[in-house]
C-alpha cells in the first residue's frame, strides 16, 4: 500500500500545484516555498503534509478525488499509510 500511497500523494501535490486557488493557501498553510514542491516531492513526510493538507477540507478531496478519477476514501487510505498516519489525531 505504500506505492500506491506514494502515487496517490504524487497525484495530490500535482493537483494542488495546477491550482491557482488553492496552491498560494498550501504554501502558506505550510510554510512550504515553491523550491519545496520540486525538491520534497519524493520525501514520504512532505507527501503526508499534502495529504493532511486537503484532508481539512471534504469539498477539497472530492474536487481532487473527481480530477483524479478517485475514491474518496482513497486520500485518507493514503494518509494512513504515509508516516504519521497511524497516529491518532484529538482534534
Amino acid at each position: 500500500m505504500r506505492e500506491s500511497a506514494d502515487v496517490v500523494a504524487l497525484r495530490a501535490l500535482a493537483w494542488l500545484v495546477g491550482n491557482d486557488d488553492l496552491l498560494p493557501v498550501f504554501l502558506g498553510a505550510t510554510g512550504a516555498g515553491e523550491r519545496d514542491l520540486r525538491e520534497r516531492a519524493g520525501d514520504p513526510d512532505f507527501l503526508a503534509s499534502v495529504l493532511d493538507f486537503l484532508l481539512m477540507d471534504d469539498a477539497w478531496v472530492i474536487a481532487f478525488c473527481d480530477a483524479a478519477g478517485l475514491k474518496g476514501e482513497a486520500v485518507m487510505r493514503a494518509r494512513a499509510a504515509l508516516p504519521g498516519g497511524a497516529d491518532p489525531h484529538w482534534t
